[in-house]
């Protein structure tokens, strides 16, 4: 699995940072899905492989302009790059109701139909292809929500060498024990494909959340996940005089969640634009860092704009490219 940042700053962009958006794939796959479209996401795309023809869902976490202000022009860029196949969009109601005004007042016509799905009235997992998406309501100042993609279709390795110790030689043969299916061989013998698969490893989770100011929210969902993407817009001591009322995390209550969890990997995203590479009145990125760290030891990142993150079958996640360094 792999997702790519298009932008990592909340509320507005900076030099360095754009508003929120990322992308989530398959390695192996040209499909793609984008969770939040923040003005300027489409500018982004660009400086990535990723073709809006591909694009398979877009996934709007909350209503705030810095996820969804660029749903229009990418819409619009999609038509222009020839788009003919449907497109599923799931959020809030009111992001129907954007998008179909904005057509409208605009004059925008789409080469191809759009899917809404309003995220509220969803009570199971969503079946999206390559993954299931698992939704969970969080805590903001509007409705926000949480996307966690589990990967699925997961095929059984062969026992290889169980194989070769019977004389059954690679080919066709091999390839229908893999898809589970039995064979009979000319000689009559019929291999059952149980005998031959190793157990299916565990599938491969990570969680995409909105804004949120109580990650314990999602506890239930963090069971099993590899990876929780998460907003720290700021550090605990500025979190605290910003005010109580529902808004952001803090890297601090981020982290400790994510150690109380067990969560093997954090990516912490959506930095306020006051934490800057060097200190900018007092304040750097390496703050949250630092906090970070100091209650999370598990495997941490603060993710730049356009950094691509890997995710193996072993559940280990590496940084495969380097963006915008701040």
């Amino acid at each position: 699995m792999e997702f790519i940042f298009l932008g990592t700053s909340s509320g507005t962009p900076t030099k360095k940072r754009n508003v929120s958006g990322v992308a989530v794939k398959k390695a192996s796959s040209k499909s793609w899905f984008l969770v939040d479209c923040g003005e300027g996401t489409q500018h982004q795309i660009l400086l990535t492989n990723l073709s809006l023809n591909n694009l398979q869902v877009i996934f709007i976490t909350h209503v705030h302009g810095d996820h969804c202000y660029g749903l229009p022009g990418l819409l619009a860029s999609a038509t222009m790059s020839g788009r003919t196949d449907s497109l599923t969009i799931i959020g809030p109601s009111a992001i129907k109701e954007f998008v179909e005004s904005t057509q409208k007042t605009t004059q925008m016509k789409l080469s191809y139909e759009i899917n809404f799905i309003d995220i509220e009235t969803i009570s199971e997992l969503i079946d999206v292809k390559e993954f299931d998406i698992e939704v969970v309501e969080l805590s903001h100042r509007v409705l926000s929500f949480a996307y966690a993609f589990i990967e699925k279709n997961i095929k059984c390795k062969l026992n290889i060498g169980k194989l070769k110790k019977e004389g059954i030689q690679a080919g066709p043969v091999w390839g229908d024990l893999q898809d589970e299916k039995d064979v009979l061989l000319p000689n009559g013998k019929k291999l059952k494909s149980r005998d031959y698969l190793l157990e299916k490893r565990k599938p491969r989770k990570i969680i995409v959340s909105g804004d949120n100011d109580n990650p314990s929210l999602l506890a239930d969902c963090a069971k099993q996940t590899n990876v929780l993407i998460h907003e720290a817009t700021y550090t605990k001591e500025v979190a605290d005089r910003v005010g109580k009322e529902p808004q952001h995390s803090s890297a601090k209550i981020v982290a400790q969640f994510a150690m109380d969890s067990s969560i093997a990997n954090l990516v912490l995203t959506h930095f306020s634009p006051r934490y800057q590479g060097v200190y900018n009145n007092g304040a750097s990125i390496e703050d949250i860092k630092r906090e970070a760290m100091d209650y999370y030891n598990g495997n941490l990142f603060l993710a730049n704009d356009l950094d691509v993150f890997s995710l193996d079958k072993n559940g280990k996640l590496v940084k495969i490219k380097q963006g915008r360094k701040v």
